[in-house]
Formats: C-alpha cells, sequence, structure tokens
C-alpha cells in the first residue's frame, strides 16, 4: 500500500470514529430516540452526503457504537477477572463491572440492550458480524471465570454447562439492572434501595454458586 493510500485511509478511520463520537455523544445526552442523522451530520460538521458515505442509515451507525460499547465491556471484564485467583471471585468482579458499566455508560447499556431486541433486523451484516463477534468476547471471560471456578474448587463441580450458566447469569444481571433503573421509585416504595437490591443480589448469586459445606442438609 502506498503511503498516500495508507494517509487517505487513516484519515477515513479518522473520521468514521469523528462520527461516532458525535454519535455517541448525541446518544448520551439527548437518548437514541432523539438521535438522526441530521444531527450527527451538524455535529461533525460534514454534509449529509458525506455522512451517508460512511454509514447507510441511523441503524447502520447504531452498530458502531454497539461494537465499541461490547468491546469497552469486554476489557472492563478483562480487567476486572485480573485482580483476582479464585473463578468465584472473578465471576463477582464481573458482576461489580457490569453494574459500574450501567452506571457510568447508561447510554452504551441501552444501545447493548437495543441491539439484542432488534438483532435480527439489521442493514450491514458485517457490522453485526462485528458486534456479535465483540459480545462473544464478553461472554468468553465469564465463561473463562465459571470454567476457572470449577476446577479451582470455588464454583460448584454440578453447577451445569457453562454456556448454559453464563447465559443464565447474564439474563439475571441484565434484568436486574434494568429493574432498579426503570422501576427505582416502585421498589423504594416497598423500602428496597437499588444499591442494596444489586448488593445483595451478587451476593446471593454468589451463595448459589457456591459449593455447599460438608455435611450440610
Amino acid at each position: 500500500m502506498s503511503d498516500v493510500v495508507e494517509r487517505r485511509e487513516e484519515e477515513k478511520e479518522r473520521r468514521r470514529a469523528d462520527i461516532v463520537d458525535a454519535a455517541e455523544a448525541l446518544y448520551a445526552e439527548k437518548g437514541w430516540d432523539a438521535v438522526t442523522m441530521d444531527k450527527v451530520a451538524r455535529a461533525t460538521r460534514l454534509s449529509r452526503a458525506l455522512l451517508y458515505v460512511y454509514f447507510c442509515d441511523k441503524g447502520d451507525l447504531h452498530l458502531a457504537i454497539v461494537e465499541r460499547a461490547m468491546k469497552d465491556l469486554a476489557l472492563r471484564f478483562r480487567a476486572a477477572t485480573d485482580s483476582h485467583r479464585l473463578g468465584i471471585d472473578k465471576l463477582e468482579a464481573i458482576g461489580h463491572a457490569y453494574l459500574a458499566f450501567s452506571r457510568e455508560t447508561p447510554h452504551l447499556f441501552d444501545a447493548c440492550s437495543r441491539f439484542q431486541v432488534h438483532q435480527a433486523n439489521r442493514t450491514d451484516e458485517s457490522r453485526e458480524a462485528a458486534c456479535i463477534a465483540a459480545a462473544e468476547q464478553v461472554h468468553a471471560a465469564v465463561v473463562a471465570a465459571l470454567l476457572t471456578g470449577i476446577e479451582d474448587g470455588s464454583i460448584r463441580r454440578d453447577v451445569g454447562d457453562a454456556e448454559v450458566v453464563c447465559t443464565a447469569l447474564w439474563a439475571f444481571s441484565h434484568g436486574l439492572i434494568q429493574l432498579a433503573s426503570t422501576k427505582a421509585a416502585s421498589i423504594s416504595r416497598i423500602g428496597v434501595e437499588g444499591g442494596k437490591l444489586m448488593e445483595q443480589s451478587l451476593a446471593l448469586v454468589r451463595y448459589s454458586l457456591a459449593p455447599r459445606p460438608t455435611g450440610s442438609g
């Protein structure tokens, strides 16, 4: 590849990243339903025609944000597990990392949620494949923690198939986070504080996965 061609490719990648940055900033500020291609074009000071060179529509742009979100989440999970030795501790750290992800970047949590709901209706198969590949890295980090725990004895050996358990844990934690964020007023009326709910739920998961003491019923 010649220097000229290489510089052009680098410029295209920078411009693409700038577009995604602008879309993500609008998403965080106003919510995804308020984001339009016109607003993104204005934020990046690009013409609509040039914007459509990089992204064919709003759904295509959403995929780019989802891919970024999944990669960020995978990095968070790996960093969380690296600081622990036992599998059960790695798994609990992943739970805290997922909670932090949802609190620190709620727009990215929402982007991932929308992707899971509408995954079958995508405009660009290559971008969808990139999102799925990034999501698989997130899944793999959880499975690895489970397998480590089964091997080191910190997680019950009869817990079941690690892939199934991982999926169940994702469903549990994802739904819990959504409940805490969308129904905060409702649960507070019955005396349940959101942070306490999350902490006790993570403790419940740990208890359900840990081996039972010898002689327990």
